[in-house]
C-alpha cells in the first residue's frame, strides 16, 4: 500500500514512499506540503491538515486523467491556443501566448478574441510591437480597459528587443523577473503554455476550482490560501500537458464551476470534489430529520470526512462564516467584502467647431502619462467640487477650458448643459457631467501643449475620434452629447409648420384630434378630483390598492 508522505515540487515531480505496513487509518494524517524555505505559522497550521490536499497518487492521476478527457472533447477554439500548437518559433509562440494572458485579464474571452486577432495582425512579431509609439498602442488598445496592460506590452516588447537579443525568457522564472507587468499567475501560463514547463497557473478561475475541490473556505487573499492553491497547482498540473491542464481547469472554471450556478453535473472532477460531496450529505441529513431515518433506505450519499485539526486549520471556512445550505457548493471559495468604489464626480465638456456645411471638429486633450487612463485622450475635464452651484460649476469648467484652449471664449459661446453619465472603474464610480459648447469659425490649429508642462490637445473629427484612444467613458460621454444633439434638432424641424404642395397647413383641423365620447370612454380615463376625496367603502378595498 502506497501514501503520499511528501509531495516537494521539483519541476514537476512528486517524490512518493511505500510502505506496506502503514495502516487505512493512518493515510489521513499526511498532507502534500508546499515547498517553501520559511513557512508562515498559519501556513503550517494547514499543512496538518490533509483533508485540503490530495493525498494518493492514484487520485492525482485520476484528477489529471478525468480533467484532460473533458477537455479534448469540449474546449473551445481560440486564436491564442491554435498559436500554441502550431507555430514552430518558440520566441513568436511565446508572445502570442504573452499577448493572450495579458489581454485576458481581467477580461472576457469573447472580448477579447476581435482585439487578439487585430493586434496581432498587425504586430506578429516582438519586433513589430517594439517599433510601435505608444499612442498606436493606445489606440489598438482603447476599449479593452485597464489600458496600463498594453502600455506594459509595449514597454516589455521594447525591453526584449534592447536588451535581450529580442530573444522571450524560457522560463516561468525568467518571464516573471523580466518582464514589466508579468506577474506569478501569467508568468506560468505563459511558461506551461508556450514551452511546456511544467508549472501551475492560479488565477480566479483555478482558485474557485481549488477551494470548492478541496473545501477551502478560508479568505482567499490569505497567505495561507495562496500559498496552499499554489501548492495543489504545481502538485497537480499534468507533467506531458501543462498547458493543456493549465487550460483545462481555467476552462472549467469559465463554463462548469461558475462563481454563481455552478454546473455539477457536468464537472469532470466532480468524484473529487469535497464540496459537492459535502452537499449531497447535507442534504441527505436533512431529509433524514423530516423523514425519519426509518423511512429511508440505507444512505447512497458518500462518506465525508471533515477537517478537525487540533488547534483549529487556516483553510477552512472561520466560525463568522458558517455553511450556508442554500448556496451548496458556493459557500467556496469565501472573499473578503470589497470596499465600495470611491464616488467621484467630474466636469466634461464636448467642444466642437465648424457648422454644417464643414465636417465638425472636436477638442480632445491627452491624459498625463501615469495614473488613471494615462496617455488617453478625453474631452476637457476638471474634478467637481463639493456644493458648487450650478453657476460656479460652469464658470470653473469655462476657465478649465479656456486653459486647454489657450484662449479665452467669446462672449457669445455658451456652455449648456447636457446630462449626465456614469462609469464604473474598478475602484471609482465617476460620473461625468457633460456640457455642451460651440466654437465659431474655425479656430487656429495652434494648440495648448507647446508649452512646456502643457497637455498635448488636438481637434478630431467624428471619425477619427472613433479610431483614437479614447476611454470607453469618453465614448459614453459623446454618445450623450450626439443624442441630445440629434433629439434637439428633431424638436426644432418639428417646430416648423409644414406647408402641403398647395400651400396650405398640414395641421390637422381640430375636429380631427378631438376624439367622440366613446373613443375617449375606450381610453385611458381622466380622474375628477372629487374621486379622490371619497372614503373607501370597505378597508379591504384601500387595503387592496396597496397590495
Amino acid at each position: 500500500m502506497s501514501r503520499l508522505r511528501s509531495a516537494v515540487q521539483n519541476g514537476n515531480k512528486v517524490v512518493l514512499e511505500s510502505d506496506e505496513n502503514t495502516k487505512r487509518s493512518q493515510k489521513k494524517k499526511t498532507a502534500i506540503a508546499p515547498a517553501v524555505k520559511e513557512e508562515p505559522a498559519s501556513l503550517s497550521l494547514a499543512q496538518n491538515s490533509p483533508y485540503h490536499f490530495f493525498q494518493a497518487l492514484d487520485d492525482i492521476s485520476s484528477f489529471r486523467r478525468q480533467l484532460l478527457a473533458w477537455y479534448d472533447r469540449s474546449k473551445r477554439e481560440l486564436p491564442w491556443r491554435t498559436a500554441a500548437v502550431t507555430e514552430s518559433d518558440v520566441n513568436i509562440r511565446t508572445y502570442a501566448v504573452w499577448v493572450s494572458e495579458i489581454m485576458l485579464q481581467q477580461t472576457q474571452v469573447a472580448t477579447v478574441i476581435d482585439y487578439y486577432n487585430k493586434w496581432i495582425k498587425r504586430w506578429p512579431t516582438l519586433e513589430d510591437l517594439a517599433s510601435a509609439t505608444l499612442e498606436e498602442v493606445n489606440e489598438m488598445w482603447a476599449g479593452l480597459g485597464y489600458y496600463s496592460r498594453g502600455k506594459r506590452l509595449h514597454e516589455g516588447a521594447q525591453k526584449v528587443v534592447r536588451e535581450m537579443d529580442g530573444q522571450m525568457p524560457k522560463t516561468a522564472e525568467g518571464l516573471l523577473k523580466l518582464l514589466p507587468g508579468v506577474g506569478r499567475y501569467t508568468a506560468g501560463a505563459v511558461a506551461s503554455i508556450a514551452l511546456g514547463q511544467a508549472t501551475g497557473a492560479v488565477d480566479g478561475n483555478v482558485i474557485r476550482v481549488f477551494s470548492r475541490v478541496r473545501a477551502i473556505g478560508a479568505d482567499s487573499t490569505s497567505p495561507a490560501v495562496t500559498e496552499a492553491l499554489w501548492t495543489l497547482a504545481n502538485t497537480l498540473v499534468d507533467p506531458d500537458r501543462p498547458g493543456d491542464f493549465n487550460q483545462a481547469l481555467m476552462e472549467m472554471g469559465a463554463r462548469v464551476c461558475t462563481p454563481k450556478g455552478p454546473v455539477c453535473s457536468q464537472c469532470p472532477v466532480q468524484m473529487h470534489c469535497r464540496a459537492y460531496r459535502k452537499v449531497a450529505v447535507r442534504q441527505e441529513e436533512g431529509t433524514k430529520r423530516l423523514l425519519g431515518k426509518s423511512a429511508l433506505k440505507p444512505s447512497s450519499a458518500p462518506d465525508i470526512e471533515e477537517c478537525v485539526p487540533a488547534g483549529g486549520c487556516a483553510l477552512c471556512l472561520p466560525s463568522s462564516h458558517p455553511w450556508d445550505g442554500s448556496l451548496g457548493v458556493m459557500n467556496f471559495p469565501r472573499k473578503p467584502v470589497k470596499k465600495p468604489p470611491r464616488l467621484q464626480r467630474t466636469l466634461t465638456c464636448v467642444l466642437h467647431r465648424g457648422g454644417p456645411r464643414t465636417q465638425r471638429e472636436y477638442f480632445l486633450v491627452q491624459r498625463p502619462s501615469k495614473g488613471l487612463l494615462a496617455g488617453m485622450w478625453e474631452f476637457p475635464s476638471m474634478l467637481l467640487e463639493e456644493d458648487s452651484s450650478e453657476m460656479e460649476q460652469r464658470g470653473a469648467l469655462q476657465a478649465q477650458v479656456e486653459k486647454v484652449l489657450a484662449t479665452p471664449l467669446s462672449e457669445k459661446t455658451v456652455l449648456h448643459y447636457i446630462g449626465e453619465v456614469v462609469h464604473v472603474f474598478s475602484h471609482i464610480h465617476q460620473t461625468y457631467v457633460v456640457y455642451g459648447c460651440t466654437v465659431p469659425g474655425r479656430a487656429d490649429s495652434s494648440l495648448a501643449g507647446e508649452d512646456e508642462g502643457a497637455l498635448a490637445a488636438r481637434w478630431l473629427t467624428n471619425s477619427a475620434f472613433q479610431e483614437a484612444a479614447v476611454s470607453t467613458a469618453m465614448k459614453k460621454v459623446f454618445k450623450l452629447y450626439e443624442k441630445t444633439e440629434s433629439t434637439e434638432s428633431r424638436s426644432a424641424k418639428d417646430g416648423k409648420r409644414k406647408r402641403s404642395p398647395d400651400g396650405k397647413s398640414d395641421k390637422p383641423h381640430k375636429s380631427q384630434k378631438v376624439k367622440s365620447g366613446k373613443e375617449q370612454s375606450s381610453g385611458t380615463k381622466q380622474l375628477s378630483l372629487s374621486k379622490f376625496f371619497r372614503p373607501p367603502i370597505k378597508r379591504e378595498v384601500e387595503d387592496g390598492l396597496h397590495s
